[in-house]
């Protein structure tokens, strides 16, 4: 996923933000910007009593976003909070926060810093430490998807949808919400649009079985999963694209990022379902992670050549289902 284009804020100002927020003097604190994350933007803050991480999130501009993206960190503190009193996956505190723009003009999360470094820049990873990563990956989202609530979708404080009572009804939403977006920054024309909301139509009944609603991560890629050289998973970061659901949808996410290997699989304790229906599931899936480049690359990053590459991949897919 593309950056967000967005200023640079003074470190004096970031300073006294966070020395405001510790109890200290900003005298000796120091902020470095880090170049991971693709949406936010990520500060490294030294000198106070522990390392930790700064992540600003861009400025709202729903024209430039996906319809959950819009103030996803408002979800963000409730989520880590959870997932720290209800499993072992090491998720950072978050230790602050603002929504309310009282000093800088934007949302914000003050956290601990996680050791390790995303195993997209770990150097000399090997295959065998690779899967180690995967399997210790596995345990921790069956963890996550263990914890389920009453409402499906995405429910957090951002608000993007209106919750649903069933999965069957919330991807409907969803879908929907998506096509929205990507006919809206002409990514599709009204007839390519009329044909990818007819074709969810059309397959409606293998969505109508029983799923939990699951807490998803929905991010989970190589710069999301942190580790340390020696193979320990010490990191699942960056939980605000977060949502309820069927768990089948976040494999395929797993799918598209190269993370649903076998020691994935081993890891997470269960065989995946390969009937008719999961697999027609599964591309309906895996259409839904693929739109949204549409409107990345053609909103955000106004790069008309890339986003229609992406529509070309769409289109084709659900020629497939067809």
């Amino acid at each position: 996923m593309q950056a967000v284009p967005q200023n640079e804020f003074p470190e004096a100002v970031l300073t006294r933000l966070v020395a405001r927020h510790l109890d200290v003097a900003p005298v000796g604190l120091t902020v470095r910007r880090w170049p991971t994350g693709k949406f936010n933007t990520t500060y490294l803050i030294e000198g106070g009593p522990e390392p930790l991480v700064l992540r600003i999130a861009p400025p709202d501009d729903r024209s430039r976003v996906l319809f959950y993206e819009h103030r996803m960190m408002l979800q963000e503190p409730a989520l880590h909070a959870l997932l720290r009193e209800r499993t072992d996956v090491p998720v950072p505190a978050i230790l602050a926060h603002d929504f309310g723009r009282a000093e800088i003009q934007r949302n914000y999360l003050l956290m601990e810093r996680l050791p390790g470094t995303p195993i997209a820049s770990l150097g000399g990873l090997t295959r065998d430490t690779f899967d180690d990563i995967l399997r210790q990956v596995g345990r921790s989202l069956r963890q996550v998807h263990a914890i389920t609530g009453d409402r499906y979708g995405y429910v957090g404080e951002h608000r993007p949808m209106e919750p649903q009572p069933d999965w069957p009804s919330a991807f409907h939403v969803m879908w929907h919400k998506l096509l929205d977006d990507i006919e809206g920054c002409g990514g599709y024309d009204p007839e390519e649009a009329t044909g990818m909301r007819r074709l969810l139509d059309r397959h409606a009944e293998v969505f109508d079985r029983p799923a939990p609603a699951s807490l998803l991560h929905m991010d989970v890629w190589a710069e999301n999963i942190l580790a340390d050289e020696r193979g320990r998973l010490t990191g699942l970061i960056d939980w605000d694209r977060a949502c309820w659901g069927d768990p089948e949808i976040e494999f395929a996410v797993l799918d598209y990022c190269g993370m649903s290997e076998r020691a994935f699989w081993e890891g997470y304790g269960t065989t995946r379902d390969t009937s008719p229906e999961a697999a027609v599931r599964r591309m309906f899936y895996l259409l839904y992670e693929v739109q949204k480049y549409i409107v990345i690359r053609r909103a955000r990053n106004h790069d008309s050549r890339r986003a229609d590459a992406y529509r070309q991949q769409a289109l084709q897919l659900a020629q497939a289902i067809r």
